[in-house]
C-alpha cells in the first residue's frame, strides 16, 4: 500500500495459495499526505473495506501459540531490515541509530485468531487506531481501547509496550452505552466534589458580593458628583449674595432689616481640626459645679469641654452619634454665634456648663431618661443661636424681618430654633441622624419647647405652672417633666449670679454694654427705650438687685423644693449676691447724696457772694 507520492506505507500478506496473496502490490493514491483516496489492484479501483477484506479472508487457522496467520508490516521497515541484514553480513554495525527505524510489532487476539501488527515508531496515535480497527474488523472512527491478558488498559500510541504471541492484546469497541456510563460516572464525581466544597454556594456568594461592591462603588461615585455639584451651587449662591450686599432678603420694607446683621450658615464639610484636649481630673470635677470659671477657656477648649459632656452623659452612645459628626456640629454651633458683648459663644458654653452641673447636682439621670438629658443639653447649646444683640422688644418696635416673619411672637427664640435645625439638617452636622423618625420628631418638638421657654416675656406663666406642680411633682407624668425641663433651662440661661462674684460680675458689664448699644440705637431711630437699658438712668447695682430679688431667687427657691441639695450651692450664692449689690447701692446712694450736698453748698456759697 502506498501513500502520498506512491511510497509504500505498509503491505498485507496472507500465507496460502488463495487470491489474497496477490495483494502485495495494493496501491493507495492520495491527493495529500495521510489522506486515503482510493485503492487499486491490477488497475482496478477498490475501496478500503474491499481491499482489507481481501487481505484477511483466508487467514491460517492456528492456535495462539503458533505462528501468526497474517502479518501487517510497513514495506519501508522491511526494506530497512533487509538493508540492515546485508550491512550486518558486510560487517557494518548500525549502532543506536538503526534502532530508531526498527518497526514496532504487537500481537492481537481477533475472534480467537492471532494477528501480528507492525507499525513505524513515527506513526501517529490516530493512524495506529485506524490500523487496529482494520485488523480487528471494527469500523473506522469507532472508539476503541486495548487491554492486555489481565484486562489492564494499554495505551494506543507509538510508545505502547510490545508483547509476544503468548501474551496477546485485545482490541475492544466502546459502545455508546459504555461511554454514557463513564460520562455519568464523571458527572457523579463532579457533583460529589461540588457538594463537598460547596462550590455553587460559594460562587453565588462571591457573585452577590461583587454585585454589591459594584453598586456601592457606583453610589460612591454618584455621591462625589453630587457633592461637587452642591459645592458649585453654593459658590454661585455665595457670590450672588455677596454681589447683592450680603442681605438674605432684598428690598424688605421693614424699618430695620434683620438681614443687615445676617450671618450665613457656614457648614463644615471637612473633618474638624480643632485640637483634642485631654481634660485633667481637676477640670472634669470642676465642670460639674456651678462655680466653674468660664473666663479661663479659649473657644477650642470650650468645644472640647462640650464634647466631653456629651460623651460623659452617655448621649453619644444613646443616640448612636458619629463622634466626627458631633465635632462638626459643635463647630457649626460656634460659627453661628455672633461676636456680641453678651449673647455670644461663651454665653452658650456658660449656659450649657450650668445645665451639665445641674444634671449632676440633682442626679437627673436617675429620675429622667437619657433622651431628656440629650434634649436639655442640646437646647442649652442652641438656645441663643445667631442672636443679633437686640432683644424682642426692639425687633417688634423696629418691625424687623424676624418680627414680621414670626408675627411678633418670640421672634428671637423662634429664630434660634430655626437656625438650630438648619444646622441639624446638614447631613455632616446631624447628631440625630441615626435616631428613628418618630423619636426624632419628639426630640425636635421638645428642643423647640425649651428654647421658646427662654423668652422672658413668658417667665411668670412658666413659673406659676411649675409652682402648681412642684408640691405633688411626678417624674412619671410627662407634663410635669416637660414643665421641669422648661424651668431648668430658664435657670441656666440667667444663672450668672449663681457663680462666684469674680466670675459673675464681668457678665453684668457685658450685658449692660449690649443694653446700652440697643438703647442708643433706639434713641437714634426714635423708638421707645426701656429704663433698665438707658445708660443715663441705670447703674450696675440697681440693674441687678431687682432682677435677683424678684426673678432669680423666687425661681431657684421653687426648684429647691424639688431638689433641696441646690440650696447651699446655688440659692445661697444668689442671696449673697443680692446683699452684695445692696451694699454697693448704699455706697452709690451715699456718694450721690454727698455729691448732691456738695453741689448745693457750692450753689449757696455762690449766691452769698
Amino acid at each position: 500500500m502506498e501513500i502520498g507520492g506512491g511510497q509504500p506505507l505498509f503491505f498485507i500478506t496472507s500465507p496460502g495459495n488463495g487470491p489474497e496473496c496477490q495483494l502485495s502490490h495494493l496501491t493507495l493514491s492520495s491527493a495529500a499526505p495521510g489522506k486515503f483516496r482510493s485503492f487499486s489492484r491490477q488497475g482496478k479501483k477498490l475501496s478500503l473495506t474491499q481491499a482489507l477484506t481481501l487481505a484477511i479472508q483466508a487467514p491460517l487457522q492456528e492456535d495462539r501459540g503458533s505462528k501468526p496467520s497474517s502479518c501487517w508490516i510497513g514495506e519501508r521497515e522491511r526494506a530497512r531490515e533487509r538493508r540492515s541484514t546485508r550491512e550486518k553480513h558486510r560487517g557494518i554495525s548500525m549502532g543506536s541509530s538503526s534502532s530508531s527505524y526498527a518497526p514496532k510489532t504487537i500481537y492481537l487476539d481477533v475472534d480467537g485468531k492471532v494477528q501480528k501488527v507492525a507499525f513505524s515508531r513515527h506513526c501517529s496515535p490516530c493512524d495506529i487506531k485506524e490500523l487496529l480497527c482494520s485488523s480487528s474488523n471494527i469500523p473506522r472512527n469507532t472508539a476503541i481501547m486495548m487491554v492486555d491478558p489481565e484486562g489492564a488498559l494499554v495505551s494506543i500510541d507509538p510508545t505502547m509496550p510490545t508483547n509476544s504471541p503468548n501474551s496477546l492484546y485485545k482490541v475492544i469497541s466502546l459502545s455508546t452505552g459504555q461511554l454514557g456510563e463513564k460520562e455519568d460516572m464523571f458527572q457523579n464525581v463532579a457533583e460529589q466534589f461540588s457538594r463537598a466544597f460547596r462550590i455553587n454556594e460559594l460562587k453565588t456568594e462571591v457573585t452577590n458580593r461583587l454585585a454589591m461592591l459594584e453598586k456601592r462603588v457606583e453610589l460612591e461615585g454618584l455621591k462625589v458628583v453630587e457633592i461637587e455639584k452642591c459645592k458649585n451651587d453654593l459658590k454661585k449662591l455665595r457670590d450672588e449674595m455677596t454681589s447683592r450686599g450680603g442681605g438674605r432678603v432684598g428690598n424688605c420694607p421693614c424699618k430695620y432689616n434683620f438681614s443687615e446683621d445676617g450671618k450665613k450658615l457656614n457648614p463644615r464639610r471637612d473633618v474638624p481640626s480643632y485640637p483634642k484636649y485631654t481634660l485633667s481630673q481637676e477640670t472634669i470635677e470642676a465642670l460639674k459645679k456651678p462655680t466653674f470659671d468660664v473666663w479661663h477657656w479659649e473657644h477650642n477648649e470650650m468645644l472640647s469641654c462640650l464634647e466631653y459632656m456629651y460623651h460623659d452623659l452617655g448621649l453619644v452612645k444613646e443616640f448612636n452619634m458619629n463622634p466626627i459628626t458631633l465635632k462638626r456640629w459643635l463647630l457649626g454651633i460656634q460659627e453661628n454665634y455672633r461676636s456680641n458683648p453678651f449673647h455670644n459663644f461663651r454665653h452658650c458654653f456658660c449656659v450649657s456648663q450650668m445645665m451639665y452641673g445641674m444634671i449632676n447636682l440633682c442626679n437627673l439621670p436617675e429620675k429622667m431618661t437619657l433622651t431628656d438629658m440629650g434634649i436639655l443639653m442640646t437646647a442649652a447649646v442652641c438656645h441663643d443661636l445667631d442672636h443679633p444683640g437686640y432683644n424682642n422688644t426692639y425687633q417688634i418696635n423696629a418691625r424687623t424681618e424676624l418680627a414680621v416673619r414670626y408675627n411678633d411672637i418670640s421672634p428671637l427664640e423662634n429664630h434660634h430654633c430655626a437656625v438650630a435645625f438648619q444646622i441639624l439638617s446638614l447631613p455632616e452636622c446631624n447628631i440625630f441622624a441615626n435616631v428613628e423618625l418618630e423619636a426624632y420628631k419628639q426630640i425636635r418638638q421638645a428642643i423647640i419647647t425649651l428654647i421658646l421657654a427662654t423668652d422672658m416675656a413668658r417667665h411668670g406663666e412658666i413659673l406659676d405652672s411649675f409652682k402648681h406642680k412642684v408640691d405633688s411633682f411626678d417624674f412619671t407624668n410627662e407634663e410635669h417633666v416637660t414643665c421641669l425641663k422648661m424651668v431648668l433651662i430658664k435657670c441656666c440661661d440667667i444663672s450668672n449670679e449663681v457663680r462666684p462674684t469674680e466670675v459673675a460680675e464681668p457678665w453684668v458689664d457685658c450685658l449692660l454694654e449690649e443694653y446700652f448699644m440697643q438703647s442708643d440705637r433706639e434713641k437714634t431711630e426714635g423708638l421707645p427705650v426701656a429704663p433698665f437699658m438707658d445708660r443715663d438712668k441705670v447703674t450696675k447695682p440697681t440693674a441687678q438687685i431687682g432682677f435677683i430679688k424678684f426673678v432669680l431667687i423666687p425661681m431657684f427657691e421653687t426648684v429647691m423644693k424639688l431638689f433641696p441639695q441646690i440650696e447651699e450651692i446655688m440659692v445661697q450664692p444668689l442671696r449673697d449676691s443680692r446683699d452684695h449689690y445692696e451694699e454697693l447701692k448704699q455706697i452709690d446712694d451715699a456718694m450721690t447724696e454727698a455729691q448732691k450736698k456738695k453741689t448745693e453748698n457750692m450753689s449757696l456759697g455762690g449766691k452769698k457772694k
